[in-house]
């Protein structure tokens, strides 16, 4: 059990309450991205379908565990926001170097497409939109199966290696459409109703991922579930910020919690799964699946930096229209912001708003990847909280934080829960707070 989850010891303790038959029925699996809660998750939910009487090891030969490892059980149900994208493109190459790697490129792939079960998607009105998607990447998935375990790595013009390439590209796409930032209530309400559902096999499982971002009346309708757990259904919350889970709801949760895992363990998780001898020493799982994405985290934090640059710039000239100075905290912004635009030759600032967004756009490959933009906007908190550390003497105005952490927000609630796309994001987010700086 869990030999398929490195550094953890909180392993130990589910193993030792599985044994003892003290699982509680609420779970919540608490600690930093890529500490292993999800993978942990995952393989709950086999460990408690297994048909063999002594729960058997990963490799187990029975039916449920096979469907499992495929995550294709009819007993698992996934929900929650994740960007798996870099997973899916850093186990992609894995496959491509080796043919072992392919159950990871599978169970990858599987891991966002789970988040679009008919049964969570009935009555939703994106799901129209999406199924074409769905249906063609399931049907991709579906051949790569096939013809990955005959095909030997290094094959010329490699069937599989086509195949995983064009599922990577759909998995793109169908994240960028179809997943949202906050859980809707809709999905928790068809959780509750499968939940009560009689399991196929021995045990069912409900992972919720992120489970910290829900609205209040998704948090009211997942209590009621925890208030009168089912029968035959664990259900596992994960979150890195365990802090902003209510606690009606945190008090219903056994708490497992895991570590950010020391950078020899982490090197040895990016060998042994991503099958990658040669990955930098001491990178990190983080840094190494990052890596993957096709813009790369030093260009979203430099195109960041130009947007800042650009947006003090606009609000000087703004402030000197008006017949004043423009605040200091926002000069020191400029000056910062266009030292590091400038450092990655992306010029200093551009007055031109519209030239401006469709230079980013460009650049960030119009964001079809959502984490990367949800990573451009947290950059450019980022730039802000770095450049006042510029001027320790300086004390800013509450004025001027509110005004960036009140736009950021909702920039994220656009694109992440409304959908809006990010040029239209980027516009408004460039004028309002250009403005907002000239006046504050």
């Amino acid at each position: 059990m869990f030999e398929n989850v490195l550094g953890q010891n909180s392993t130990s303790q589910l193993i030792s309450d599985i044994n003892s038959s003290k699982l509680a029925p609420a779970l919540l699996f608490s600690g930093p991205p890529s500490s292993g809660k999800g993978t942990s998750s995952l393989e709950l939910a086999r460990v408690l379908s297994c048909e063999k009487e002594i729960k058997a090891a990963w490799d187990c030969s029975c039916p449920s565990c096979a469907r499992h490892r495929l995550l294709i059980h009819p007993d698992l149900l996934c929900l929650g926001l994740k960007s798996f994208c870099a997973e899916i493109s850093a186990s992609a190459e894995a496959v491509k170097r080796d043919r072992t790697g392919r159950v990871l490129f599978i169970r990858s792939s599987r891991k966002l497409l789970a988040r679009f079960n008919p049964f969570l998607w009935e009555d939703d009105p994106r799901a129209s939109r999406i199924s074409s998607l769905v249906s063609s990447m399931d049907e991709d998935l579906n051949e790569f199966e096939i013809l990955s375990e005959i095909e030997v790595a290094g094959t010329e013009n490699s069937a599989v290696d086509k195949l995983a390439d064009s599922i990577t590209k759909s998995s793109y796409k169908l994240e960028s459409e179809g997943v949202s930032d906050n859980i809707p209530i809709g999905q928790i309400r068809r959780a509750a109703y499968w939940s009560r559902l009689a399991p196929n096999g021995n045990r069912k499982l409900l992972l919720i991922e992120n489970a910290d971002r829900m609205q209040d009346e998704a948090r009211n309708s997942l209590l009621k579930i925890l208030e009168e757990p089912p029968e035959r259904v664990n259900i596992v919350l994960c979150s890195a910020r365990a802090g902003s889970i209510i606690p009606t709801i945190l008090s219903r949760l056994r708490v497992y919690r895991f570590i950010k895992r020391d950078p020899l363990t982490e090197d040895d998780v990016i060998r042994r799964v991503f099958k990658d001898p040669g990955a930098e020493n001491g990178i990190g799982i983080n840094a190494y699946l990052d890596s993957f994405l096709p813009v790369s985290k030093g260009t979203i934090n430099s195109l960041a930096a130009l947007f800042t640059s650009s947006i003090a710039y606009k609000a000087a000239l703004l402030s000197r229209r008006q017949g004043h100075q423009l605040g200091e905290e926002a000069l020191l912004l400029g000056r910062y912001s266009a030292s590091i635009a400038e450092a990655a030759s992306f010029g200093r600032h551009e007055a031109n708003g519209v030239l401006l967004l469709n230079f980013i756009l460009e650049k960030a490959e119009k964001f079809e990847v959502r984490s990367l933009f949800s990573s451009f906007l947290q950059s450019v908190l980022e730039q802000v909280s770095h450049s006042l550390k510029q001027n320790t003497n300086l004390s800013p105005r509450p004025a001027y934080l509110q005004l960036w952490m009140k736009n950021i927000s909702w920039a994220e609630s656009a694109a992440g829960i409304y959908r809006i796309r990010p040029v239209q994001v980027l516009e408004k987010l460039y004028t309002d707070l250009s403005r907002g700086l000239a006046e504050t």
